[in-house]
């Protein structure tokens, strides 16, 4: 695991382009292509605005997954696809872009879907070159949330009860633990006793559970308590 301590989240946010960047050019130079799952929630937002700013990324060559997704209507602010849509793909055209089918009447026959997606973006290994994850201050990262069945799925992509209000859908830790590169991108005073928790690898959280040895953990110094 390496971890960065960066003064301010927008600090985190250009460290985390950076990161992203690097292992883009890798795995094209090696691949001819670059997959990249991406979360939703508010401390990404600015990493992606920076990342649509970047003229040295061939987004020709990338493949952009979602992390995880609230269960809501298309357009709705909850959507972590409308934030994906303002903050990056109106700037930017990768060559593939899989938004989680959350509008439809069966939901798990929806996940069994979109890991379909993942997996011919794949191939055989079933690696995604970049998982960027964030933190909640109860310990979850993507929608692998405390105390929900989907803890325990062991299909690529599961579904989970109502969480603040709605059900989600999420890759799951299979997917995450095959990840050739996982970038934490964590900001914010309400996290340092959920951050402290995943440095510790406390599976009392569900961040807990994600192994770090191939963890960049980028982190501001209200989250680290500094």
């Amino acid at each position: 695991m390496l971890l960065q301590m960066l003064p301010d989240a927008e600090a985190v946010a250009i460290r985390a382009v950076d990161v992203i960047v690097t292992e883009a050019k890798e795995a094209i130079g090696r691949n001819g292509v670059f997959t990249l799952a991406v979360s939703g929630g508010r401390t990404p937002r600015r990493m992606l605005e920076l990342l649509a700013e970047r003229p040295d990324l061939d987004w020709s060559a990338v493949h952009l997954f979602q992390v995880d997704e609230r269960v809501a209507p298309d357009g709705d602010p909850d959507r972590n696809a409308t934030m994906l849509a303002d903050a990056l793909l109106g700037r930017v055209a990768p060559a593939g872009v899989h938004r989680m089918p959350v509008v439809a009447d069966d939901l798990h026959a929806a996940a069994a879907e979109y890991a379909g997606s993942l997996a011919l973006a794949t191939g055989v290994s079933g690696q995604l070159d970049l998982v960027q994850l964030g933190l909640g201050a109860d310990g979850h990262t993507a929608s692998l949330l405390p105390d929900d069945p989907v803890l325990d799925v062991t299909d690529a992509v599961g579904v989970t009860e109502p969480y603040q209000g709605r059900r989600r859908m999420t890759i799951t830790y299979p997917v995450i633990a095959k990840a050739r590169t996982v970038l934490w991108v964590i900001t914010g005073a309400e996290k340092q006793p959920a951050l402290a928790q995943l440095l510790a690898s406390d599976a009392t959280i569900p961040a807990g559970r994600v192994g770090l040895d191939r963890s960049t953990v980028l982190a501001d110094d209200a989250a680290l308590g500094h």
